[in-house]
């Protein structure tokens, strides 16, 4: 069987670009990247990838400009009022990843009210990261165990990295296996820094509004043909070790 990422996330890079070659707004960018999403998850469900996590809003993005952020904010809540039930439909469970509290009350009660209403689905695990940041995620987690530390909750030789893991955003989240990154820029962006220590990287010169179905499959075949070594031997490797040592097993 071939293999696929289990845990699957995307920078969705190029949207601004892709509505300033055409003469649009910044807004039609994201709109059309929006739709883009909806199509790469579909597909991405169809061939047995568990998780996929978007970077749909970053931590930095406040510092865009405000008619930008407004569009952005309004196709969001555009996407948890009309779009629910479809993922119920699909049997998707969303979650969302990040500091939601400057979202303001309407959109996070919007956004609690998704992760209930798709909480009992078994299909893919969709994940937004919004006001995203990596490194804020680190530090924020850090501040916690601190104050467990500080009020005797954790013992400093209890902090291993699970428990750390267990104080972020992303907890539920497992490692990723393949980030995929669109529009030609190739890094990382303050992205899930704890969870892409062994992930594959793919780094696709379309923007993201253009992503297509093959541009996916693209992706997803150079991930089948590289040897994942976990900072050791290779998949391969480790497989035909385990091969070898059964074989003399059974004829001894």
């Amino acid at each position: 069987m071939t293999k696929v990422p289990y845990h699957l996330a995307i920078i969705m890079d190029g949207n601004c670009r892709w509505a300033r070659q055409r003469g649009l707004p910044s807004v039609s960018g994201h709109r059309e990247g929006a739709e883009t999403l909806k199509e790469i998850a579909r597909h991405a469900s169809d061939r047995d990838v568990r998780w996929l996590t978007a970077f749909a809003f970053s931590f930095e993005n406040w510092s865009r400009p405000k008619p930008e952020i407004d569009g952005l904010l309004s196709l969001l809540r555009g996407f948890l009022e009309n779009d629910i039930g479809e993922l119920n439909e699909q049997n998707v469970k969303l979650r969302v990843i990040g500091d939601r509290q400057r979202f303001g009350s309407r959109l996070i009660d919007l956004i609690d009210w998704a992760e209930r209403s798709t909480s009992g689905n078994t299909g893919l695990n969709l994940t937004l990261a919004l006001d995203y940041g990596g490194r804020q995620e680190i530090v924020s987690a850090m501040r916690q165990l601190a104050v467990e530390v500080e009020t005797g909750i954790l013992a400093v030789d209890d902090i291993k990295e699970d428990v750390i893991k267990s104080r972020m955003t992303s907890a539920a989240l497992p490692e990723i296996d393949l980030l995929i990154r669109t529009g030609g820029e190739q890094r990382i962006s303050n992205f899930m820094l704890w969870d892409v220590s062994y992930a594959e990287f793919y780094f696709s010169p379309v923007l993201w509004p253009d992503f297509s179905k093959e541009d996916f499959v693209r992706a997803l075949n150079d991930f089948t043909s590289r040897d994942r070594r976990f900072g050791g031997d290779t998949v391969s490797e480790i497989n035909e070790r385990v091969t070898s040592i059964a074989d003399k097993r059974r004829s001894s």
